[in-house]
C-alpha cells in the first residue's frame, strides 16, 4: 500500500514539472505578485512580533517624532548660549575682573660704559643690554610677592645721567584682580626692587648686585602711570619722536601742531654727556583747560613719571621763558585736542652752571648790585645751587638783600619748599610773596648759600644788594617793617599795609575822628558810609577825586574818588559810573519759609536758611560727597579755598562737581562740571596764606535758574566792614569738633569780624591776607566741611551782600577766643579780575 502510494506521487509530481516547464510568461507575472503580496504580510506579522529597541535607539528613535522637534531645537539653542556665555567669561568678563596695572622706572647700572648706540632702539647694543636688564627686573618680580601678577616689563630707554654708568628707563604691566588691587601701591612694587638690590651691598656702598648687574640702589625711582602712558612709551610706540642736541649752545627747533587731528604723543630729548638741557617754550596755542584736555607735561626723565615732573601747562602761552633739566634728557608729553594748536619753540645743550661769586660792596650805603638765581631768567630746576660771597670795607656795616617777590624766613620744623638758604651756618626758608622785601645780614663778610628745593621747576628770583649801618638800619625819619622795608613814621597808622605785612598798622589804637575843622579826617574814617562827626563832615564830598591807594575807591577810569564803599550801593558815585555796572549780584530773593526752623541743626550755632536766601553758596563734591564749599562769581566761575585743590587727586577737576541752588543735600537744583581749578600761585600749604582758588564751569548754569543761583558780590579793594554791616557765614559743614553726622539743610551763622590786632594776639601768624570772624564765646563758627565757603557781609539799610571771606582755617571749632580765620577777599579782587578776564 504505502509503496504504491509513493510511485502515484512520483507520477503526479512528474506531470506537475512538465506542465511548469510548458507554463506561459502569463503564469510567470502571477507568481511575482504573489510573492510580494507573502513579503508584505511576513513583514507586517514580523513588526508585530519583533522586540522593542532599547537604550540610544530607542531614544533616537524617539527624537526624530516631529512632537519632539521643537524641543530639540530649544535645547540645542541653550546648549549654544552656555557655549558662548563660557567662551565670554573666560576670554572677555573674566579679564575685564582684573584690572592692568602699569608702572614706569628708573634706575643706574653702575661700572658700565655708555656708548652711543644705546641711543638707538634698534641697534644691536641696545637690544643686547635691554634684552639682559629685562631679564633681571623679571626676575626680581618673579621671585617676588606679586609673582602671580606680573606680566612683563619693557626697557624704553638706555641714557647717561652725568654720573656715570647706565641710566635704564624701564616700563612694567601687572594683571591684577580688583580685590587685590591694594597690593600693587608703587610704593610697594619700588620696594621690591629695592629689597632685591638692598640685600647684597657691601661695604656702605650704594651699588648692589642682581644676577651679577651692577645696581645703584639710590638711583630706583618708581611711579605708578596710566595705561595710554605705558602703551605710547614703548619701543615699538608710533608716537614717540627722538632728538638729540650733539653739540652745545646749538638750538633744535620744536614745532607740534595738532591741526590734523588729536595728539597723544611724548617728545624725548637728550643731549650730549656732561650737559643739560634747557627748553624755551615761545608760544603754546591751546584751549585753558583741566590739563586733561589740552596740556603740555615736561618731565625730567625720558618716562612720565611724576616723581621727575618739572612743568606742567594748561593754558596758552604768549610770553617765552625757560625749563632746565638736572640731567642731559628730558621728556615731552602732549595732549592736544582738534583744532588750530601749536607749540613752538627749541632746546639747546648747556653746561652745568657753576654759580658762585665773590662781592665786595661799596662804602656807601646805596645799592650797588644785583644777584640772580641760577640760570636765570629760566625756571628753577629741582636740583641746583650758589653761593655769594659778600665783602664791605667797614665793620660796622652788614649786607641787605632786596627782593622783588621773595621772603626769607627762619628754618622751623617744616621742609623748605620753595629754596634752602645758609647765611653765616644759621639756615632760612625762601618762600614766594606778592610784595618787596628786605632781608638784612649783620655782618660785613657774610657767606650766602642758596639751594633749589622745590620738587618742580620753580619761579626764578634776584636780589639787589647793598650795605647798611648795621645799628642803624633805617633812617631816623623811618620805622622798620617785619619785612625789611623802611617806611616814613609818618605813615604808621593811616590805614595804608605799607610795610606789606601790617606791621605798620598792627597794634594802633581805633582812631578818632577830630571833627574840627583845623584837624585833618582820619582816612579809615573818612566816606566809609557812616557818619562819624555828629555834623557829618566826614561823609562830605566823597565823590571827590583823590590820590589813588588801597582804601580808595577806582573807578574804571582810572581816577579814584573818597568814597569806599562806592560799587553796587544804587548810587553813581564815579564820573564816568563805572561803580554801578556789574551789579547783578548780591541780591537774594528768599523764597517764603514754610514752617519754622527748628534751631537744632547748626553749622556752628547756627540756624537752617530757607531756599534762595544764599543763591551763590555751592556745595563742592569730590568722588560724590560733600567736601568744601564755593561761590558763585558769574555764570561759570566760583572761588573756593586753594586748600581744598591742595593734594594731587584733589587738584584733578574730573574729580570735583559743584552743586549750585541747593537747600537741602541731595535736592540740587543743578550739578556743574569742573572743567579747571585755578589755585594762587603763592599759596602756602604750610601757613594757609594766598588760600584761595578759582573753579571754572564746563557749561555756565542756566539763566532759569535764577533767583536761586545768582552771584555774589566781589568787593574792591577799598570796600571796608564797619560794625553797622551784617556778616553771615554759611555751609553744610559739622555743627561741632565732636559732630560725626553732616547736617543736610543748608546752615547759616551770623559773626562779627575783629581787627587784625586782635586777630594776631589770638593766632600770631596772620598774614595780611588773613582775617579773624567769629563771637567771643566761640557759640557760632565755621567748622570741617565748610572750607571754601562765603563770609557775606551786607551794608546797613538792606544793601548788597559782598563776599569778604573764604573759610580757610583756624584752631578747632567753636571754642572761646579763637576765631575763625577767613581768606580776605579785598586782597585778591585784582587777581580774580586779571584772571577771569584773561581765560573767559
Amino acid at each position: 500500500m504505502g509503496a504504491q502510494s509513493d510511485e502515484n506521487d512520483q507520477t503526479s509530481g512528474d506531470n506537475d514539472a512538465s506542465q511548469q516547464d510548458s507554463a506561459s510568461i502569463a503564469d510567470v507575472s502571477v507568481e511575482v505578485a504573489t510573492v510580494d503580496h507573502m513579503l508584505q504580510k511576513l513583514r507586517r506579522k514580523y513588526r508585530k512580533t519583533r522586540r522593542k529597541p532599547k537604550g540610544l535607539k530607542r531614544l533616537w528613535l524617539r527624537l526624530l517624532n516631529i512632537p519632539h522637534i521643537a524641543v530639540i531645537t530649544t535645547a540645542v539653542v541653550f546648549v549654544v548660549v552656555v557655549i558662548i556665555w563660557s567662551l565670554l567669561w573666560v576670554f572677555i568678563f573674566r579679564r575685564e575682573s582684573n584690572s592692568g596695572e602699569y608702572f614706569a622706572g628708573m634706575f643706574r647700572v653702575a661700572n658700565v660704559e655708555f656708548i652711543p648706540e644705546y641711543r638707538q632702539a634698534d641697534s644691536h647694543e641696545f637690544v643686547s643690554m635691554a634684552n639682559k636688564i629685562q631679564h633681571v627686573v623679571s626676575s626680581v618680580y618673579k621671585r617676588s610677592s606679586v609673582a602671580k601678577l606680573y606680566k612683563q616689563a619693557v626697557i624704553s630707554d638706555l641714557s647717561n645721567n652725568n654720573k656715570g654708568g647706565v641710566l635704564v628707563h624701564f616700563l612694567m604691566a601687572f594683571e591684577v584682580p580688583r580685590l587685590k588691587s591694594s597690593v600693587m601701591c608703587e610704593e610697594c612694587i619700588a620696594a621690591i626692587f629695592r629689597d632685591s638690590v638692598d640685600t647684597s651691598l657691601k661695604n656702605r656702598s650704594s651699588v648692589g648686585y642682581l644676577l651679577g648687574l651692577p645696581v645703584d640702589i639710590d638711583s630706583i625711582l618708581i611711579n605708578a602711570v596710566q595705561r595710554l602712558d605705558y602703551s605710547s612709551n614703548t619701543v615699538d610706540s608710533q608716537c614717540v619722536d627722538k632728538m638729540y642736541a650733539n653739540l652745545p649752545g646749538v638750538t633744535v627747533p620744536l614745532n607740534i601742531f595738532s591741526s590734523w587731528g588729536s595728539i597723544n604723543c611724548h617728545v624725548k630729548l637728550t643731549a650730549v654727556p656732561g650737559s643739560l638741557i634747557r627748553l624755551t617754550i615761545t608760544s603754546f596755542v591751546i584751549e585753558p583747560s583741566d590739563c586733561v584736555n589740552d596740556a603740555l607735561a615736561v618731565y625730567d626723565a625720558l618716562l612720565p613719571m611724576r616723581g621727575r615732573i618739572l612743568h606742567r601747562l594748561c593754558e596758552p602761552v604768549s610770553s617765552s621763558f625757560s625749563i632746565i633739566s638736572t640731567s642731559n634728557f628730558m621728556l615731552l608729553s602732549f595732549t592736544m585736542t582738534n583744532g588750530n594748536k601749536n607749540f613752538r619753540g627749541h632746546f639747546e645743550a648747556i653746561a652745568e652752571e657753576i654759580c658762585m661769586s665773590q662781592i665786595e660792596t661799596q662804602l656807601e650805603p646805596d645799592i650797588t648790585g644785583q644777584i640772580y638765581s641760577p640760570f636765570y631768567p629760566s625756571l628753577l630746576p629741582p636740583q641746583c645751587s650758589c653761593t655769594w660771597k659778600f665783602k664791605t670795607h667797614n665793620s660796622t656795616l652788614g649786607v641787605a638783600l632786596h627782593f622783588h617777590n621773595y621772603l626769607l624766613k627762619p628754618k622751623d620744623m617744616n621742609s623748605c619748599d620753595q629754596g634752602w638758604w645758609k647765611v653765616n651756618e644759621v639756615i632760612f626758608c625762601g618762600s614766594y610773596v606778592g610784595h618787596h622785601t628786605v632781608f638784612r645780614i649783620a655782618d660785613y663778610s657774610p657767606e650766602v648759600e642758596f639751594r633749589c628745593s622745590s620738587r618742580t621747576s620753580a619761579q626764578p628770583f634776584q636780589a639787589s644788594y647793598s650795605s647798611y649801618i648795621i645799628s642803624q638800619p633805617c633812617p631816623k625819619s623811618h620805622f622798620l617793617c617785619n619785612t625789611g622795608l623802611c617806611v616814613e613814621k609818618s605813615q604808621l597808622c593811616d590805614g595804608l599795609d605799607d610795610c606789606q605785612d601790617e606791621s605798620d598798622e598792627i597794634f594802633c589804637s581805633r582812631p578818632t575822628m577830630s571833627c574840627g575843622a583845623s584837624s585833618p579826617l582820619h582816612p579809615l574814617l573818612v566816606c566809609n558810609g557812616e557818619t562819624d562827626c555828629t555834623n557829618g563832615v566826614d561823609e562830605l564830598n566823597c565823590t571827590q577825586e583823590t590820590a589813588c591807594s588801597a582804601i580808595r575807591y577806582q573807578c574804571k577810569s582810572g581816577s579814584c574818588i573818597l568814597k569806599k564803599n562806592a560799587k553796587c550801593d544804587g548810587v553813581w558815585d564815579c564820573r564816568d559810573r563805572s561803580d554801578e555796572a556789574d551789579c547783578a549780584c548780591g541780591h537774594p530773593s528768599p523764597l517764603p519759609r514754610v514752617g519754622s526752623s527748628t534751631g537744632f541743626e547748626r553749622i556752628v550755632g547756627g540756624v537752617n536758611s530757607v531756599e534762595g536766601e544764599w543763591p551763590w553758596q555751592v556745595s563742592l563734591h569730590f568722588t560724590g560727597s560733600l567736601y568744601c564749599g564755593a561761590s558763585v562769581l558769574s555764570s561759570d566761575w566760583l572761588i573756593s579755598a586753594a586748600h581744598c585743590f591742595s593734594k594731587q587727586r584733589l587738584s584733578d577737576p574730573r574729580y570735583w562737581s559743584a552743586h549750585l541752588g541747593m537747600l537741602t543735600q541731595g535736592s540740587v537744583k543743578y550739578v556743574a562740571e569742573i572743567q579747571r581749578i585755578v589755585v594762587h600761585e603763592y599759596y602756602s600749604a604750610q601757613t594757609f596764606d594766598y588760600d584761595i582758588a578759582l573753579l571754572q564751569l564746563k557749561k555756565p548754569w542756566p539763566p532759569s535758574l535764577s533767583p536761586l543761583v545768582q552771584p555774589v558780590c566781589l568787593p574792591p579793594t577799598s570796600h571796608t566792614v564797619t560794625d553797622s554791616h551784617r556778616c553771615v557765614v554759611t555751609g553744610w559743614g559739622y555743627r561741632s569738633e565732636e559732630d560725626k553726622v553732616l547736617p543736610s539743610v543748608l546752615q547759616k551763622a551770623e559773626v562779627s569780624l575783629l581787627s587784625q590786632t586782635e586777630c594776631k594776639k589770638r593766632y600770631g601768624l596772620i598774614s595780611p591776607r588773613m582775617l579773624c570772624a567769629g563771637v567771643p564765646s566761640g557759640a557760632r563758627d565755621a567748622c570741617r566741611g565748610d572750607s571754601g565757603g562765603p563770609l557775606s557781609c551786607q551794608a546797613p539799610g538792606g544793601g548788597r551782600w559782598f563776599l569778604i571771606g573764604i573759610v580757610s582755617w583756624g584752631s578747632g571749632c567753636g571754642r572761646p577766643n579763637l576765631p575763625g580765620v577767613y581768606t580776605r577777599v579785598t586782597k585778591f579782587t585784582s587777581w580774580v579780575n586779571s584772571h577771569i578776564s584773561i581765560m573767559t
